[in-house]
């Protein structure tokens, strides 16, 4: 008896969005189990997983076959990609399925069917592709769908059947959850979920013999398929796909990028040393022999689009990227590994990182689109999935469980677990301890677990953008996204691994800061600052506010941990030099990462004088300057060099599987590897280990030192600014709505640097926050539900005839609603025209007016004050509350201070004092600032706050213990009463929380 053999032609993976259930690596796994050689994925309506699943299919030892189900209004096929012009021609039809309003399936499969096997059960369509492609046209048999009359169809036809088993499932739990993500796609419950809409639960991989006892009667469907896949394409070798700059040839685009290079090189040193030029030529050789020049080009002109930007990433460690503008850190003066951007053996596309402020990033989008066009340029993807919390709000909302339960549940599940975390999670954490979950509720819990991976939908990846020399349809199907842009079907990664070259184009509302301080800075004094020339630790105020860690607003070291351990480095530790301070900055920007903790206490002891030895002789050149501790990404490419013999390529392979978590077997290789090589250089076992655990330390979240770099020099003009143009730089901070607080603590930020906040007013606030001398104004952007167009009449109506003389000549020159007339009320802005106490009779007057036709035409405010009763003015509580409701925060003081006679009873220590009572328990009051909950070594959750009060702002912990006792009770606007015990470390206090509780007003 012959073997029984088959391969599955028509199979759905978890990247099949809302349809399909398992992972690729499930149903390889599954299928080199069952003896399959050859697979096919078919995803529906895309090639989202494609390349994911031709390394997936290597793993296991199959065959891949490159397909999808096309389903479009009714209609339904399956197409198979026999060689590159089927794939190609494949990219191009599932591209006008998503972008044509007009796309009917039997329509335009005709006019892309070379290339493709095409397998269907529906009569219309196979009679439309009948005498173009007979040779690669098949019935499709499936159990459970109709099969006796599709068999029959096939005979009338006289086209060959096929057998398949449309493959969704793999065992008998994969059923539920397939009908899950149909009632979430369909936004309806288990209860209401018509069967139609969903897979049958025949849809499953079968192994040969078990699908073969479906077919009796028609042997020949199952050995179709071998045939069909063997007449596909197995192997693809993608190779890098470039763009091109203006039409130009590969040589005289080289001769350009060398030409602006050279020019560039000039511009930024002035005079062109041996060792320039000798890190010049090896540069521009290197990308000669890539081919990468027409991406260096293509990157430099979006770059010269903004003359703010901050190139970073390993680009910031070349020097052809430096001389031409698109990175501003100098990597020859502050050792740049260039081999951690390009080296010989790297087969990986350049990645070059531009940030642009954030507000004029789609400025640069638009020019990009318009520059290579929409057929030649397009988005990278999100491919979004279900994390915690939204896995778990839409089970529930399956289950038929009301809003309300839902929210009260799901608010305290971080945004950051997953779905499996977060099930867990409730089960086990503490803010959930005590509670008991309904059969109901424990069923929503178990299948929000297996959500975990499932594809969604796309979103725009926050600024990846693909440009190729001709079509983008060729090489990955492109859909439209919400915002009208070209989105491929991939993310970064399988972008990358299928050879598209990504450029992203990134917003940073830290240079839009800059900006818009620089500009307020200029307007106000005079004075001109040129950013791209712009030295900043050249100035003593600049380099005095970076070491005393008082960078609350400035980029990138304003979190509490950053400014915590810059106080650490520099407490009675001077240091005055320039590139001393910036490199140490540099150093504090990237050993700040979760899994570096248990190094930052040895660093801070190096630095502060400690005595240390290199772990081994071969390390002095590569650690040297970071205390023999590796603190950056390269640096595990750099010890694999000196100490394991490795070639810069094969240290970036072990670099990149580090730090991206690949197959576990892979570093477990790699680390065997690094063990044999190291021992060959004499190293001894105990020195190998230690370094194995710091390169472990840069898994998942690292930074190299080319990017730190960069993004030290924006922290450095940021800190610039803020130590001397306090107000303008806190006023853009806010402004632009980013940093790592809340508006409320960035105004307690600005009080403690002794400015005085300024509540909105009608003749003196603009939209946005406004900052002079030592004043910062509140603008009229932080009104609650003013609408822009009220913003905009009043503005363009000030600046044309200017200021306003009382309430009613507002009202008699700008149109507005009474909605928002009220709300300009009552957050105050008429206050120095009319005075507070007149709040009650403007709202009165305006309560008067609702029958009036035109709120811009008042006849009432003409009349005279006098005929008119005047209310009595507002208490102080009623003004404050008019104040939460309108500005969302006290403004007129700190909150606090409505504490005062508890407060003063209490005797808290002060935030300012705190090092006075190290190694003592106290009593502290404070005002939440922000939070941050992580695990310790063993798990448990535990919570690091940083508080305030009306001198200081302080941190304070919840080891697992306490935040187990108290985490239920931790809200945001109230005052806390703090008890635990100061510690210190470096000079640096921190509060140990014991105990809290609140004050009652």
């Amino acid at each position: 008896m012959s073997t029984i053999n088959y391969a599955p032609l028509h199979l759905h993976s978890a990247f099949s969005p809302q349809w399909g259930v398992r992972s690729l690596e499930d149903i390889c796994r599954s299928a080199r189990d069952m003896g399959i050689t050859t697979l096919a994925l078919t995803d529906r309506n895309g090639l989202y997983g494609i390349p994911r699943f031709l390394t997936c299919a290597d793993h296991y030892g199959l065959r891949p076959v490159i397909g999808c189900e096309a389903c479009h209004h009714g209609e339904r096929a399956v197409l198979l990609v026999r060689n590159e012009e089927g794939y190609a021609n494949l990219c191009r039809l599932l591209s006008e399925l998503h972008c044509r309003a007009d796309f009917s399936l039997s329509g335009r499969l005709p006019h892309y069917h070379r290339g493709l096997t095409v397998l269907s059960d529906q009569k219309h369509l196979l009679t439309r592709l009948r005498g173009q492609t007979d040779e690669h046209l098949y019935v499709e048999l499936s159990p459970g769908h109709q099969m006796h009359q599709a068999l029959v169809l096939a005979k009338n036809l006289n086209l060959p059947p096929v057998a398949t088993s449309r493959a969704v499932l793999l065992e008998d739990g994969d059923y539920e959850i397939h009908q899950l993500l149909r009632a979430i796609a369909l936004n309806t419950t288990f209860s209401r979920l018509a069967s139609e809409q969903t897979a049958r639960d025949c849809d499953r991989l079968y192994s040969p013999a078990r699908l073969a006892d479906y077919f009796p009667h028609c042997p020949q469907a199952l050995t179709n398929t071998l045939k069909i896949a063997e007449d596909c394409q197995h192997r693809w070798d993608f190779t890098l796909v470039f763009p091109s700059f203006r039409g130009r040839s590969e040589a005289e685009a080289y001769q350009l990028l060398e030409t602006r290079a050279r020019d560039g090189a000039a511009w930024r040193y002035r005079q062109i040393t041996p060792r320039i030029e000798e890190r010049l030529q090896k540069e521009l050789r290197l990308i000669r022999e890539k081919g990468f020049a027409h991406y260096f080009l293509v990157v430099e002109e979006l770059a010269r689009q903004c003359p703010r930007t901050c190139g970073r990433g390993s680009a910031a460690a070349s020097l052809v990227a430096y001389c031409l503008g698109i990175t501003h850190v100098d990597p020859i003066a502050h050792n740049l590994f260039f081999e951690r951007f390009l080296n010989e053996d790297r087969q990986d596309p350049p990645d070059i990182d531009i940030d642009f402020p954030w507000d004029e990033r789609d400025a640069i989008l638009d020019f990009a689109f318009a520059r290579y066009g929409a057929r030649r340029a397009a988005m990278v993807a999100n491919q979004i999935g279900f994390k915690g919390r939204s896995a778990i709000r839409e089970v529930a909302k399956v289950f038929g469980f009301p809003d309300a339960e839902i929210k009260a549940l799901t608010e305290r599940i971080s945004g950051y677990w997953k779905a499996d975390q977060s099930a867990g999670a409730v089960a086990t954490h503490p803010l959930f301890h005590g509670e008991t979950f309904s059969e109901d509720w424990q069923n929503v819990l178990r299948l929000a677990r297996r959500l975990k991976g499932q594809l969604r939908h796309l979103s725009l990846h926050c600024g990846g953008i693909v440009i190729v020399p001709d079509d983008i349809r060729r090489y990955v199907p492109v859909e439209i996204s919400a915002k009208g842009l070209p989105v491929i079907q991939w993310e970064k990664d399988q972008a990358e691994q299928s050879g598209l070259v990504k450029i992203d184009i990134l917003g940073n509302r830290s240079l839009a800061v800059i900006r818009d301080a620089l500009v307020a800075v200029r307007r106000n004094t005079g004075r001109q600052i040129d950013y791209a020339s712009w030295q900043p630790l050249q100035d003593g105020k600049t380099r005095n506010l970076i070491k005393s860690g008082e960078t609350m607003g400035c980029f990138y070291i304003e979190s509490p941990a950053t400014r915590l351990l810059l106080k650490r480095m520099w407490q009675d530790n001077p240091c005055d030099d320039q590139r001393d301070l910036f490199e140490h900055l540099v150093m504090a920007s990237s050993i700040i990462r979760p899994a570096a903790n248990r190094f930052i206490l040895e660093f801070l002891a190096r630095m502060h004088g400690r005595s240390w030895q290199h772990l081994h002789p071969l390390l002095t050149d590569v650690l040297g300057e970071t205390y023999g501790i590796a603190i950056y990404q390269e640096q595990i490419t750099q010890i694999s060099m000196a100490l394991a013999g490795f070639s810069a390529g094969e240290g970036d392979q072990l670099r990149k599987i580090v730090s991206k978590k690949d197959r576990r077997q892979t570093l477990e290789d790699y680390r065997q590897r690094f063990r044999s090589g190291a021992l060959a250089h004499g190293v001894g076992e105990n020195v190998i280990n230690a370094l194995w655990e710091q390169i472990l330390s840069f898994a998942g979240y690292s930074f190299c030192k080319p990017h730190s770099a960069s993004y030290a020099l924006v922290s450095c003009k940021s800190a610039y600014l803020k130590a001397n143009h306090p107000a303008e730089f806190m006023a853009a901070v806010i402004s632009n709505q980013g940093g790592f607080y809340s508006p409320f603590a960035y105004l307690s930020e600005a009080r403690r640097m002794q400015l005085e906040v300024l509540p909105p007013d009608i003749n003196h606030s603009d939209y946005h926050y406004t900052g002079r001398q030592r004043e910062l104004r509140l603008g009229l952007m932080q009104i609650n539900g003013l609408s822009r167009q009220a913003v905009t009449r009043l503005l363009s109506e000030r600046n044309d005839r200017g200021p306003f003389h009382d309430f009613a000549d507002f009202m008699g020159r700008v149109t507005i609603d009474q909605s928002d007339a009220r709300l300009l009320i009552k957050a105050g802005c008429f206050d120095e025209l009319e005075g507070k106490q007149r709040r009650p009779t403007l709202l009165w007057r305006l309560l008067g007016h609702n029958r009036q036709p035109s709120v811009g035409q008042m006849p009432l405010f003409g009349a005279p004050a006098a005929a008119l009763p005047e209310p009595p003015p507002y208490d102080a509580r009623t003004v404050l509350d008019q104040e939460l409701e309108t500005l969302g925060m006290l403004v007129s003081f700190h909150p606090l201070v409505l504490y005062r006679s508890q407060i003063a009873r209490l005797k808290p220590v002060r935030a300012c004092d705190m090092l006075r009572w190290v190694g003592r328990h106290i009593t502290m009051i404070g005002w939440w600032v922000t939070g941050k909950t992580v695990q310790d070594k063993n798990g448990r959750p535990m919570e690091f706050i940083s508080f305030e009060d009306t001198t200081g702002i302080y941190d304070a912990t919840f080891f697992p213990g306490a935040y187990a006792r108290f985490c239920r009770k931790m809200v945001r606007h109230r005052p806390y009463l703090l008890k635990g015990k100061v510690e210190e470390e470096f000079g640096v206090p921190t509060l140990t929380v014991d105990w809290i509780d609140f004050i009652d007003a």
